[in-house]
């Protein structure tokens, strides 16, 4: 019996950490914040900022909207690379991702 509840409990220790291990490394996609800027660099590594209205307002004259879905790609030396994204089957494929 007490063998039981520890391999109850060890179960469901690892079902948690499964979980968690699952979300970290397959990267979980969350919605932008009204305001925020994200930047992503050549080498893959990104950084969000929330701006004063000021700084905002500055920004917002040089931005564009986004029409479709982006999608960007990490070689394994680190490179970031942009996908095209502007035919059909490519945007289907990148929006069946971001789902």
């Amino acid at each position: 019996m007490h063998s039981f509840k520890i391999f109850v409990v060890a179960s469901i220790a690892a079902l948690c950490a499964s979980q968690a291990f699952a979300e970290d490394t397959m990267g979980t996609m969350s919605m932008m914040k009204g305001g925020q800027v994200t930047a992503i660099m050549p080498d893959g590594h990104m950084g969000t900022m929330m701006p004063d209205p000021k700084m905002s307002a500055e920004m917002m004259k040089m931005a564009k909207p986004i029409k479709h879905c982006m999608m960007m790609m990490t070689d394994a030396k680190g490179k970031t690379y942009m996908i095209d994204t502007s035919t059909k089957k490519a945007q289907a494929e990148c929006e069946k991702m971001a789902m």
